[in-house]
């Protein structure tokens, strides 16, 4: 697959459950979120059909047989094909080796955080805080559950990995608050006095605008 084609987790995530074993799509859905991969790959019933049509088209599965059980309407059973695992191995060896540039909402609020008055921009970073506050509690509660239930560490990476970045996240945020609170960010007097008077909210880097 070409690496503009690789950008649909959830095309990997078939290849990876078709790797396991054959499946129909609905048991793929299924595997995924009794695993809670779900909480990591954005699952749409509606999509992963079609996610398999052009996994099959491109030759990475082929449908193997089709059952009915009772009167439930037939189910095409998927394997993964020789084709399909070299893509499976290349492109999850490229996700884990190559960092990419990926655009975060939050990343581009503190970009624009200015157009608010820096009270309000604290107030609402206090929120994001609480918020952080009970998603870590939240993922620190199903690690220990995932732990004492004994399920291998192996298959609870991903959630560390999210707890790292809530937690690194949460220690930035408090940084911010405190700095902006204190008027120790660098900047801050220009920024009140956008919201203090009739002063034009502009900003030129060092040598930009002037003559």
């Amino acid at each position: 697959m070409a690496r503009s084609a690789r950008s649909n987790p959830l095309a990997l995530a078939v290849l990876a459950c078709l790797y396991e074993r054959p499946m129909h799509p609905y048991e793929v859905a299924q595997t995924l979120r009794s695993r809670a991969k779900h909480e990591s790959i954005r699952l749409n019933y509606g999509s992963l059909y079609g996610v398999v049509e052009l996994l099959e088209k491109r030759g990475f599965v082929s449908a193997r047989e089709t059952v009915r059980e009772g009167r439930r309407p037939e189910r095409t059973i998927y394997e993964i094909t020789e084709t399909g695992k070299r893509e499976l191995h290349d492109w999850l060896s490229e996700l884990v080796a190559t960092p990419v540039k990926e655009y975060l909402q939050f990343e581009a609020a503190l970009s624009l955080l200015p157009v608010l008055p820096p009270d309000l921009a604290v107030e609402t970073l206090k929120d994001r805080m609480t918020a952080l506050d009970l998603r870590l509690a939240q993922m620190r509660g199903a690690l220990a559950a995932a732990q004492t239930a004994g399920l291998p560490r192996l298959f609870e990476i991903e959630s560390e990995y999210v707890e790292a970045l809530l937690r690194t996240e949460l220690e930035f945020v408090g940084r911010l608050v405190k700095d902006i609170e204190s008027g120790e960010l660098e900047g801050i007097d220009m920024w009140r006095s956008w919201f203090e008077g009739d002063v034009e909210m502009t900003w030129h880097p060092p040598g930009e605008g002037t003559t």
